[in-house]
């Protein structure tokens, strides 16, 4: 932990920095370029204002090469995660069938928040029907409406910032809706 904190550190120490030498270049180049003058003082102007552009995009990139941030890096968990309902093959009824979902997560907690802050055992249950995002459950249970035909259902455990465990922690079940 101590490790993450001195580069979160170090990279907004770099990136001010940046920031910083950015400006009197940047104010040195208007200054160069705004007056009518030809040959070394555009050419140094325009290069103060290249370099100036450098800071900036050097000071933007920076924190996520020092410290990348959520979305390139994913925490792990040692959860897992079943579909009690429906079973696999089951054919149910309607047009739409109700459809009972019942999830079972196992070595990891719900929680109804979400956070930038990640906790390896913390999150929540995204349903997919047929590959489609169809609920967000802060539960173990919930109700979802399908359609006649067959269907797949996955349910995946996520962090409570709504992005995927690395690796993902998912499973599916094909089920047949008929009238």
């Amino acid at each position: 932990m101590i490790g993450d904190q001195t580069n979160i550190g170090m990279a907004g120490v770099v990136a001010v920095a940046l920031f910083l030498l950015a400006w009197p270049l940047g104010i040195w180049a208007w200054a160069l370029l705004s007056q009518p003058s030809r040959g070394i003082r555009k050419a140094q102007g325009t290069g103060l204002a290249i370099l100036c552009g450098g800071c900036l995009a050097a000071a933007t990139a920076v924190p996520f090469v020092i410290k990348p941030g959520p979305l390139v890096f994913r925490p792990a968990t040692t959860a897992t995660i079943s579909i009690v309902s429906p079973r696999a093959g089951e054919v149910l009824h309607g047009r739409p069938a109700v459809v009972v979902v019942r999830i079972a997560v196992h070595g990891a907690k719900i929680v109804p928040l979400t956070s930038t802050h990640l906790v390896p055992n913390e999150g929540h249950v995204h349903l997919y029907l047929d590959g489609a995002l169809i609920s967000m459950v802060a539960g173990t249970s919930t109700t979802i409406r399908a359609p006649p035909g067959d269907h797949t259902l996955m349910a995946e455990f996520v962090a409570v910032d709504h992005g995927p465990f690395d690796p993902r922690v998912k499973t599916s079940v094909t089920f047949n809706v008929v009238d």
